[in-house]
């Protein structure tokens, strides 16, 4: 169902067949050893956009970010769940670091599916951490104490109350993260010197873009679980009481609602388009960029929308294929993210109570990019070349797209 969403736009299903035959094997070549394969096994399982990106870096970096992602991956499934007693689990957080240097620890009490399997064979990521070079394991190890002390601080609130708050958890579960891979890329000699000793600000803004995407993306699948990180202190200017965003007689307050977080997350997104304006590497530069244009194009398809409501809201497959195939250099970025700016622009209701923040924010934004002119959309392909072949294309598409991103 997906895909056939992309049939009516005939550019995407191009994107689809290249991104197919452009994807990397399952384990690279690299990968020597019996348990980087499986490491690079369970990271298509846990996370296939993730993993793709990685599989593609430099060789010198592949195995540390695998094994950084697994590591918080495995950290973030004990935060996750929700059966796990509290006590414990904090318990647990803060110690998980020290898990790293416990050559047979694995562990059964958490999880489902593929993160379960992660957690129950996490011998296997100590290995290859514990081979890893001692500039990667000092970044790992130190990143991985600090996101777990800081887990372990909402681990028995469950909630946010104030934007300070907000700020400080999606600090502690993904701008820690851009830290930490800011550290990797210097220590890797592929980068300068600046993503270890200047970036922390903008390395910031890295994670905690996309970590605040996901928040207002999963609105629906977390008030499920009675777990949602909107802070108190927006929400409660729209409602008495975060569940009632999913009744349609209060669809027009949570959509302000929803407005507002939008706005706040893409305050982030001058810091982030600074911050790829750095990245030499081109293997490096398509690891950060893709998620942070993915980021964007959701909050653009977010932006004033009563789904995210009912349900989880995404884009469409094609799109992702045209951003993993587009943002490979920084001018496509700043165009990808100049158009999807302009695309929420449009949209921002005169009545919506932070229109107003929204439009300066966007300026800001599109002033960021450098670019001059409203572009006419994602690398065109002229509309004449269509007709049949497209319905060859998406035939052709339809048997070869795996369902699973």
């Amino acid at each position: 169902m997906e895909f056939l969403k992309s049939i009516l736009h005939p550019s995407e299903v191009v994107a689809l067949l290249k991104f197919k035959y452009s994807l990397p094997k399952l384990a690279p070549e690299e990968t020597k050893t019996a348990n980087q394969r499986w490491c690079f096994e369970k990271l298509s399982q846990t996370s296939r956009s993730f993993a793709i990106v990685i599989q593609k870096l430099n060789e010198e970096l592949r195995v540390a970010i695998a094994i950084f992602y697994l590591v918080l991956r495995a950290l973030d499934t004990v935060e996750d769940d929700m059966s796990f007693p509290n006590d414990l689990k904090a318990d647990m957080l803060r110690k998980f670091h020290e898990f790293l240097l416990q050559p047979n620890w694995t562990f059964e009490g958490c999880g489902e599916g593929s993160e379960k399997e992660l957690l129950q064979n996490f011998d296997k990521v100590i290995d290859v951490y514990s081979n890893l070079p001692n500039k990667y394991q000092e970044v790992i190890k130190d990143i991985t104490c600090r996101m777990g002390n800081g887990m372990a601080d909402y681990a028995e609130k469950n909630h946010v109350d104030s934007i300070d708050e907000y700020n400080q958890y999606c600090y502690y579960v993904a701008g820690l993260v851009g830290i930490g891979l800011s550290q990797l890329f210097h220590r890797s000699g592929l980068e300068a010197e600046w993503f270890e000793k200047e970036s922390e600000a903008h390395a910031i803004s890295m994670g905690d873009f996309l970590q605040k995407v996901n928040i207002i993306r999963d609105y629906y699948e977390d008030i499920l679980e009675t777990r949602i990180w909107w802070p108190k202190e927006v929400w409660s200017m729209y409602t008495k009481k975060l569940e009632n965003f999913k009744d349609p007689e209060h669809v027009e307050s949570a959509v302000h609602c929803l407005n507002h977080l939008i706005t706040n997350a893409l305050e982030h997104a001058p810091q982030v388009l600074q911050y790829l304006s750095r990245v030499r590497e081109p293997s490096v530069f398509a690891f950060c960029a893709i998620p942070q244009v993915m980021a964007i194009a959701t909050l653009s398809v977010c932006y004033q929308n009563p789904k995210v409501f009912s349900s989880v809201v995404k884009i469409r497959r094609g799109e992702t294929a045209q951003i993993f195939l587009q943002a490979t250099d920084i001018q496509n970025v700043n165009r990808l993210f100049y158009q999807f700016a302009s695309s929420i622009e449009q949209k921002i209701p005169n009545d919506d109570p932070v229109a107003s923040i929204t439009r300066e924010v966007i300026q800001v934004i599109k002033n960021q990019t450098g670019v001059q002119q409203e572009p006419s959309g994602y690398n065109t392909i002229t509309k004449y070349a269509f007709g049949t072949a497209v319905v060859v294309s998406s035939l052709a598409a339809v048997y070869v797209i795996g369902k699973k991103r």
